[in-house]
């Protein structure tokens, strides 16, 4: 429903529906979902589970913070796809925000051999720049933050502090918790399976625009 006649609707109805914004942590909540779940949950429609989680609300953006990995060209493909599949099936209420994975150089101090790894970077700053922004500018009622980082509470320090109207929930991953951000937002929760068995993408997701089609691999991998 167009946000122009959902707003014309609940003034008819005199209802208040609460404005909100999503956050998720797309590398946090793949790493919960795959130590609790394995494969069963890694096509997820992310836009569904935001609505299931908040079904009286009016979801108005959701961000997804990611990085493409580039340690491996088979995760790096099924990746792409995923992405390609929550952006062809959500449109523009999904944003998907980058950041980079770094190269990282270690050597063995016992022999002396060197080796390179691979880490994920920014993803917790976007979250936190935008977490920020939004409040500076009052841009929803609420932000919902699907991710157990402790390394978002000096973000959500701030936004509180800059718009202490605005609330603020965590919604935990599976196997992912944080005793600083319950501290924080002591109502923070951990998303149940039955919102995850019923927040999957279609088997097949078709992009509207150039009709190309985006297939859950067999064995979905990195997100």
């Amino acid at each position: 429903m167009p946000t122009d006649v959902k707003k014309t609707l609940t003034e008819q109805l005199g209802e208040i529906m609460t404005s909100t914004i999503a956050y998720v942590d797309g590398y946090n909540l793949y790493y919960g979902l795959r130590a609790k779940y394995r494969h069963r949950y890694l096509w997820l429609d992310v836009e569904q589970l935001v609505r299931r989680l908040r079904p009286k609300d009016d979801i108005l953006a959701i961000r997804y913070f990611t990085a493409l990995a580039i340690s491996n060209p088979s995760i790096s493909a099924h990746q792409q796809n995923y992405l390609a599949a929550l952006k062809a099936h959500s449109g523009s209420m999904l944003e998907i925000i980058y950041g980079r994975y770094q190269a990282i150089t270690q050597t063995c101090h016992s022999c002396g051999t060197s080796w390179q790894l691979y880490e994920e970077k920014e993803t917790d700053v976007n979250i936190a720049v935008s977490l920020v922004a939004d409040a500076v500018t009052k841009a929803s009622d609420l932000a919902l933050i699907i991710s157990a980082d402790s390394d978002l509470c000096p973000g959500i320090r701030m936004a509180r502090t800059l718009n202490p109207t605005r609330g603020i929930i965590a919604a935990f991953p599976p196997r992912r918790a944080s005793k600083e951000i319950r501290t924080l937002i002591p109502g923070a929760f951990t998303i149940a399976a039955v919102d995850l068995r019923n927040s999957l993408l279609p088997t097949s997701v078709a992009d509207p625009v150039n009709g190309t089609k985006y297939t859950s691999p067999t064995n979905p991998r990195l997100r």
